[in-house]
């Protein structure tokens, strides 16, 4: 079964994704320095709490810090990105670092959130030439971005708010008007993927607070609210950590893909792929593992019958994230329905998983029925060349995918090939 400078501006990047990616801060840190040949301690959060000690492979492994700044078109490894037969996949744009959540507009601008460069992109389309410009910076943590007739919703660490009339001022952009702000502010998993439902409330995702985190009702959850930001109501709780969703085309439930726990093992836990059947679901998270694994911290004295099973796996800290279901005409009718999940890949793994696409097939009552790869070429020799971290269908059917470890997005058709503009 089956994440054009100058030198000095490229350093001081790359220092700012070293620290945003192991959630390091100087105020986090004791004021009394460590006794001599002891290991400081790890700031709250920090990915490698509980990471076995005096273990030679594990000390190995730690979060992959991304090139600091984005590829350059013909550095990108299009060619060595494999689809299956009758697919196409070419550059749709280039030059956004840490391209990661996707949302496409009514006139055809795709806006594109960051996790670690504080900016929202705008991909213009006009007259079949493509455009990137940046619409927002110095925000925190943008990575949720969201739209609806005409209004952009963006999602920082702690607060959600919106540009009315964006598509019509992408040169001039509005001031963002914030709507929802009761947020934690955890740097851990604070990052948000967002999407409005059919029933056009925004959904809003909070992680727990660390790896593996005994966390408060505030935490572990997927809230939605109004597009004002009123009526806050949790829709399912022991979720660790969702950085994609979509509702089934035809049944409007709410499924969504979810990163397990770290410092198991390296094959356990599998990331999950959920369904949401009624509100207020729990779905395990810290107490159960992949639907039948107790959790060796806190699982003491509970059973993983007490909450939902996922419908399906989606391998071991393969970092599973953005996923839409497939309703276009372009591809093949096999891919009807659906899900595409983008598998940013592991970090914690000596061998590692995902960095690809997948396709999952669901059966008749919307279970997992079976995965089989989409694009792959981003992993090569146990080593990242893209990781896929999003994925959006465009209205005439084509696939987006962004790419956070070049700063691109890639566009995949069917059928017979035809040259894009740039």
């Amino acid at each position: 079964m089956m994440s054009h400078s100058s030198v000095p501006r490229s350093l001081l990047l790359a220092g700012a994704f070293f620290c945003a990616l192991t959630f390091a801060a100087a105020a986090q840190q004791p004021a009394n320095p460590p006794a001599a040949g002891a290991a400081a301690p790890l700031p709250p959060g920090s990915p490698l709490i509980g990471r076995p000690a005096d273990n030679e492979a594990a000390a190995k492994l730690a979060p992959i810090a991304p090139p600091p700044i984005a590829a350059a078109p013909d550095k990108l490894p299009i060619a060595k990105l494999k689809v299956p037969p009758g697919f196409n996949i070419e550059i749709y744009a280039a030059g956004m670092a840490n391209a990661r959540s996707l949302a496409e507009g009514d006139k055809g601008t795709v806006f594109v959130g960051t996790r670690l460069v504080g900016k929202v992109y705008a991909i213009a389309n006009k007259e079949g030439k493509r455009t990137v410009k940046v619409l927002a910076s110095e925000l925190h943590r943008p990575n949720g971005v969201a739209f609806k007739n005409g209004t952009l919703y963006i999602a920082e660490l702690s607060k959600v708010s919106k540009f009315d009339k964006i598509e019509d001022n992408l040169d001039n952009p509005p001031k963002p008007t914030m709507i929802y702000d009761n947020l934690p502010k955890d740097e851990a998993h604070g990052w948000k993927f967002i999407a409005i439902g059919p029933d056009n409330k925004l959904y809003v995702p909070v992680g727990q607070p660390g790896n593996n985190v005994l966390h408060d009702d505030a935490h572990g959850q997927i809230r939605r609210i109004n597009l004002d930001g009123s009526g806050a109501e949790v829709v399912a709780k022991g979720v660790r950590n969702t950085v994609g969703f979509d509702w089934h085309p035809e049944t409007r439930q709410l499924y969504f893909t979810d990163n397990g726990r770290d410092w198991v093992s390296e094959d356990v836990p599998e990331d999950e792929l959920n369904r949401v059947t009624k509100i207020g679901e729990h779905f395990g998270a810290p107490y159960c593992l992949q639907g039948n694994i107790v959790d060796p911290e806190f699982g003491w004295g509970r059973s993983c019958s007490e909450f939902t099973p996922p419908i399906g796996l989606l391998g071991p800290h393969s970092a599973s994230l953005g996923m839409r279901f497939y309703t276009g005409n372009m591809f093949p009718k096999s891919y009807k329905n659906a899900i595409i999940v983008a598998r940013h890949g592991s970090w914690n793994r000596s061998k590692k998983v995902g960095g690809d696409v997948v396709l999952v097939k669901l059966n008749k009552d919307g279970t997992m029925k079976s995965t089989e790869p989409f694009i792959t070429g981003f992993l090569e020799d146990n080593k990242y060349i893209g990781r896929p971290v999003d994925v959006l269908q465009m209205k005439d059917g084509s696939l987006l995918v962004s790419d956070d470890w070049n700063g691109a997005v890639y566009r995949v058709t069917y059928g017979k090939q035809k040259v894009a503009a740039q």
